[in-house]
């Protein structure tokens, strides 16, 4: 999915959530600080997709809120895929990694923030860094100890690392979720869909990880 078209998406179903749950309102309580953790699924578009497999991300961050609709959140982000089969091939190596990492601060504007549905846009900047690793099999020494036969050393398969290569830039993104409240204490349960942009070295970072998780 191109990202206007996602955006696109996202803006209707984050409307049509808001529209129906505007008038659910509950008591929850209200904190000038907040705190999120998540993880989820990376899809890669762009010049990347094509190189990089769908991976995995993990995500937690913390921020200050200045009224209930507003707020800013500092974030870490990790994403990792595997390189594709086919570049694999190209490059005549048995396996490689791409990993996906981002410092951010992100302004927030929450709908509907007292009821036990709402959303919220986001988006923001900060620094990325990717690296790509080819890595070869390999077996590693290992140290133990057993009660009965004492220490010992046992071999393990590990993967070598044979080539890398990282770049950093500056970056930005921009994206929304949705929300489903906990109970009182604002705790909330959330989805998120967010675009990542950095020009690393003339090959863009281009990532849209979804992700799901906690925040407060």
């Amino acid at each position: 999915m191109t990202a206007p078209r996602y955006f696109f998406l996202l803006s209707v179903i984050l409307a049509s959530v808001i529209s129906l749950n505007v008038n659910a309102q509950e008591n929850t309580q209200w904190h000038h600080y907040n705190f999120n953790v998540g993880g989820g699924v990376t899809p890669t578009v762009g010049a990347d997709s094509s190189r990089l497999n769908t991976g995995w991300n993990f995500v937690a961050g913390g921020g200050y809120n200045f009224t209930r609709a507003f707020g800013i959140v500092g974030e870490y982000m990790v994403n990792q895929m595997n390189v594709n089969s086919s570049v694999l091939r190209q490059l005549n190596v048995p396996g490689g990694t791409g990993t996906i990492w981002s410092l951010t601060a992100n302004p927030t504007i929450r709908f509907n923030p007292n009821g036990r549905f709402g959303g919220y846009l986001i988006g923001g900047g900060g620094l990325y860094t990717r690296t790509v690793e080819f890595t070869r099999p390999t077996t590693a020494a290992v140290d133990f100890f057993d009660p009965w036969f004492g220490f010992g050393t046992a071999f393990v398969p590990a993967n070598q690392v044979i080539g890398s290569f990282t770049r950093r830039a500056a970056g930005w993104n921009a994206g929304g979720g949705l929300t489903f409240g906990l109970g009182s204490m604002g705790a909330k349960i959330y989805t998120e869909a967010r675009y990542h942009w950095a020009d690393t070295a003339g090959r863009p970072v281009q990532i849209i990880p979804v992700t799901i998780g906690l925040r407060w």
